[in-house]
């Protein structure tokens, strides 16, 4: 008589964010995943089953050796945490996200861990075309270097780069999703980029005299759940490297203005950046004006590789997955986590 397979053990780091509570969710659905561990600053009040909750700050020397307790026996670790505040002060973002992330990657290869995915971006990517096909995962990846998140997420990959050579018996996947979006991650998304005091009932059609038309606003969003069955597929599939992620149509000016029932009107993106910049440097929004630099640049990606190697199929498209952004900020929607809690006002 043989033993039956044991099920896989899972570890989430950043489990209770927008993409950490898709995730896992969606493994918790796989009959050949047995457990899933997931972790977070702090424990949070969210309930999902099948799913237990452990605290480390990766930001902090003490989390080698707790990350090590938590990673013994695990099959893979997916690596999502990440700190988009403060843009003005870098050097937080990068000590959380790039040195908590080097503390990750050491900790998998201390305990032997064969699988590990790494939540990578678009905004890693080198300024490129946005035009279709788009590019494939063999784009240079150096961010844009003006803005702290592609810096970060371009960093990262470079280490990943070294990470690979050294420890060839881990299989290292990354995942460079387009903009994620989710009902219930909307009141986190709005305090992000802008702020606390911006009341979600304000973001509005009805509010919206117009959608500013700028030269490069050609970006690609995904439903959250369409990239967590994405992370799911790299865990449970042979596959190493890097996968595009994004839903079927490019997002621009003109479908912006179909969906908020907004005129689009043509703007220099000067004047946009201008005031954008001024109200970031008043502290009166967090939003960054060297991401909105980078947006403008970054390149329209091509998914077929996540296709064809993994099976995927975004069941959300890109309006399905805004309109959902929408309905929650609007409405204050969250969960029980930190990163999320709900709220439509402070």
């Amino acid at each position: 008589m043989t033993n039956a397979p044991r099920g896989r053990r899972v570890v989430v780091t950043g489990a209770t964010g927008n993409v950490g509570t898709s995730v896992v969710r969606a493994l918790v659905k796989d009959p050949s995943v047995a457990s899933v561990l997931g972790l977070a600053r702090r424990r949070p009040g969210l309930t999902v089953p099948g799913v237990e909750w452990g605290t480390v700050d990766l930001e902090h020397g003490d989390s080698p050796r707790r990350l090590r307790e938590h990673l013994a026996g695990a099959d893979a670790v997916i690596h999502l945490a990440w700190r988009f505040q403060p843009t003005h002060d870098p050097v937080v973002t990068w000590r959380s996200n790039v040195e908590g992330s080097l503390r990750v990657f050491g900790a998998v290869r201390d305990a032997g861990v064969p699988v590990l995915v790494h939540a990578s971006s678009v905004g890693a990517y080198s300024p490129g075309p946005k035009r279709e096909p788009g590019v494939d995962e063999q784009w240079p990846t150096h961010g844009w270097p003006d803005a702290a998140y592609c810096r970060e997420k371009a960093y990262l990959e470079r280490v990943l780069d070294t990470f690979e050579l050294r420890n060839p018996q881990t299989r290292v996947v990354r995942m460079r999703p387009g903009f994620l979006f989710k009902r219930t991650a909307a009141s986190e998304q709005r305090r992000i980029f802008g702020g606390r005091y911006l009341p979600g009932v304000l973001i509005r059609s009805d509010l919206l005299p117009f959608v500013p038309d700028l030269e490069g606003l050609r970006f690609q969003v995904l439903h959250t759940d369409d990239a967590a069955e994405a992370y799911r597929l790299a865990v449970v599939n042979d596959v190493r490297g890097a996968f595009n992620l994004a839903a079927d149509s490019v997002t621009d000016a003109r479908q912006l203005g179909e969906l908020l029932d907004a005129r689009v009107v043509r703007a220099p993106a000067a004047l946009v950046r201008g005031a954008l910049a001024a109200a970031w440097r008043t502290r009166a929004v967090p939003a960054s004006p060297h991401l909105f630099d980078a947006v403008l640049r970054l390149p329209v990606m091509n998914s077929d590789r996540a296709r064809e190697e993994l099976g995927w199929r975004p069941a959300y498209s890109a309006a399905e997955a805004l309109r959902a952004f929408l309905h929650g900020v609007s409405r204050g929607e969250g969960e029980d986590t930190a990163p999320l809690a709900g709220r439509t006002w402070g």
